[in-house]
């Protein structure tokens, strides 16, 4: 049997604000262990994914550049397997991750999204709070400011027009959760699942962690973490996946935040061999589909 050949394609640097280390060590570790399936792993920059012709039949990849994600789409489309699906990172980018996760009544805090050209008072005032989260609509995080905290709803109207003088034309805007943060890591079938909290391990990429204090251990169902996780994924259409939730007092958990494949940093030794298992298989179920001479 001829061995399986695999595509990697790296994060582009600018897509790993403060992570560009940990970022390429998921990546290296994940690829290591392809090869000791046995798999033939071609490793790609998003700018040489970009650049050349794509003949892999399968695709991993920690793509954030839109063009990178439109030709993953494209060779999808035409019936490569692509892990994330470029479709699914696509559904990560803020605004259209908020609609489905809403429209799927996955629980979460309570958001509108704003034209950064226009006064947002009055949309803000339905959320009825007193502090808030601005984020860009259109793509994940990439500078500091791209994720604000606003202690009231004058500051809020401030970074919503400070968005449009950096060009970005609609936000997010979530009601701030009080509550313990917690941090999540997950692999699509498989029996891997982490969480943590950040505040008790200084574990930060902005500094927003702070805004929700120390972790107070508030009781909660993991079990149901896990399930509204595998619903946010399914959703999503991802495999790969982390994210951020709140957990309040009586226990009640709210999705805050879900990104296509993060770091793994606090436990990437023991996600990558699972990440990898799911690459594979996910690419045998497709060979055995199609023909059983395809490597």
């Amino acid at each position: 049997m001829r061995k399986m050949i695999i595509a990697g394609v790296r994060r582009g640097s600018i897509f790993s604000p403060n992570h560009i280390g940990n970022d390429a060590a998921i990546f290296n570790e994940t690829t290591k262990e392809l090869r000791a399936l046995g798999c033939i792993v071609n490793e790609y920059t998003e700018e040489e994914f970009i650049g050349n012709v794509i003949s892999e039949k399968f695709i991993f990849n920690m793509a954030r550049d839109f063009t990178t994600i439109n030709k993953l789409k494209e060779l999808e489309d035409k019936g490569h397997v692509v892990i994330n699906s470029g479709y699914g990172i696509t559904n990560c980018m803020r605004e259209k991750m908020t609609n489905l996760i809403v429209g799927n009544h996955i629980p979460h805090p309570q958001s509108v999204i704003v034209d950064t050209d226009k006064d947002a008072t009055e949309l803000l005032l339905t959320l009825n709070a007193g502090k808030y989260w601005i984020k860009r609509a259109d793509c994940h995080a990439i500078h500091r400011e791209d994720v604000s905290y606003a202690r009231s709803l004058e500051v809020a109207c401030n970074i919503i027009n400070e968005f449009h003088l950096r060009g970005i034309e609609r936000a997010v805007v979530n009601k701030h959760l009080t509550g313990d943060l917690l941090k999540f890591y997950g692999v699509h079938d498989s029996d891997f699942f982490y969480w943590f909290y950040p505040g008790d391990r200084n574990h930060s990429k902005f500094g927003n962690e702070q805004q929700n204090g120390d972790a107070q251990h508030f009781s909660f169902s993991i079990k149901y973490l896990k399930e509204i996780c595998k619903k946010t994924a399914e959703t999503l259409n991802i495999k790969i996946y982390g994210g951020d939730c709140i957990v309040d007092t009586e226990g009640n958990i709210q999705i805050i935040d879900f990104n296509d494949w993060p770091s793994f940093a606090p436990c990437r030794t023991l996600a990558s061999p699972h990440i990898a298992t799911c690459i594979y298989n996910e690419c045998l179920k497709k060979a055995s589909v199609e023909t059983k001479t395809l490597f």
